[in-house]
């Protein structure tokens, strides 16, 4: 009798465990729930598709405007951070592979501890360097910015905390990427009078073209899902000009008055939806380039 080998299950196992528990049947469950007119207290009562009616096509309704709002400002932030957030660490991590910069490690230090800082604290920092009277800005500068409170400051300040916070990660996988590519390369390269643009634009980035996919994928998913920084930083700015959809959902469903958790569900669907259609939109266009 063949003996069963339970190493791979004692692996493997508590991590499909996690999974089951706190990802897919909480989806399932969100799902089922955005189908429900619910409170969080008393049963879901089966509505079908009202709740994605009412948001998508109902313009009499506030669930309406505050989808599409929530929405359009979550693109807005997504579609001004996520070139940041790939484009400058890359700049960096191929910055701290030339040989005249020292200190590298130091450097890729500093750039990554922001990103071990919870966003909530970090948050908190931010909005005191951005105090009308108490701030770093305002009294160095001698600004009179309300930074909170007007546009376009409010964007600028949640910008500046996803870039600082978040750079660190994207830059130490670029690095470890550039590191592995073939130094041969380079030095054949560099035989043929190509340039340091080149170089980049010929090695590095085909080179490390499987990371940048990741990287884009995932900081795209990540900035969809933003919800501390403005909240912390601006509370949803002028006008709900920076109140992204994860705000409008977190008050649906968690609100101070009745829970509306069905249409908060409805509209936490739609939003992973159109994270996955992007992400996969993302990975085809790029693998297809790359091929």
């Amino acid at each position: 009798m063949k003996k069963i080998n339970f190493s791979p299950i004692f692996f493997v196992g508590p991590h499909i465990v996690l999974f089951l528990v706190f990802i897919l049947l909480p989806t399932i469950f969100g799902i089922y729930a955005s189908f429900t007119k619910w409170n969080l207290v008393g049963d879901p009562v089966w509505v079908g598709l009202d709740n994605y009616r009412t948001i998508l096509f109902n313009e009499d309704s506030t669930f309406y405007h505050q989808f599409y709002n929530g929405m359009k400002n979550t693109f807005l932030f997504v579609l001004i951070s996520v070139p940041l957030m790939i484009i400058i660490p890359l700049l960096i991590a191929v910055a701290l592979e030339h040989k005249e910069v020292k200190f590298k490690n130091l450097f890729q230090t500093l750039l990554y501890i922001p990103g071990l800082i919870s966003i909530s604290a970090a948050s908190l920092i931010w909005s005191l360097i951005f105090n009308k009277q108490l701030g770093v800005v305002n009294n160095l500068f001698g600004s009179e910015a309300v930074w909170a409170s007007t546009q376009p400051y409010a964007w600028i300040t949640i910008i500046a905390i996803t870039i600082w916070a978040g750079i660190g990660g994207n830059m130490i996988i670029y690095r470890a990427s550039i590191n592995g590519v073939s130094p041969d390369l380079y030095e054949s390269a560099e035989i043929d009078g190509a340039g340091s643009f080149r170089k980049f634009l010929n090695i590095t980035l085909p080179s490390i073209r499987f990371p940048l996919i990741f990287t884009l994928v995932m900081t795209t998913a990540g900035s969809f899902n933003v919800f501390a920084q403005p909240l912390m930083m601006t509370s949803g700015g002028p006008q709900q000009s920076t109140t992204v959809l994860m705000m409008y959902i977190r008050d649906l469903a968690f609100s101070h008055g009745q829970s509306i958790a069905g249409m908060a569900s409805a509209m936490a669907v739609m939003l992973g939806l159109v994270i996955l259609v992007i992400s996969a939109i993302q990975y085809y266009l790029m693998n297809r380039n790359a091929v």
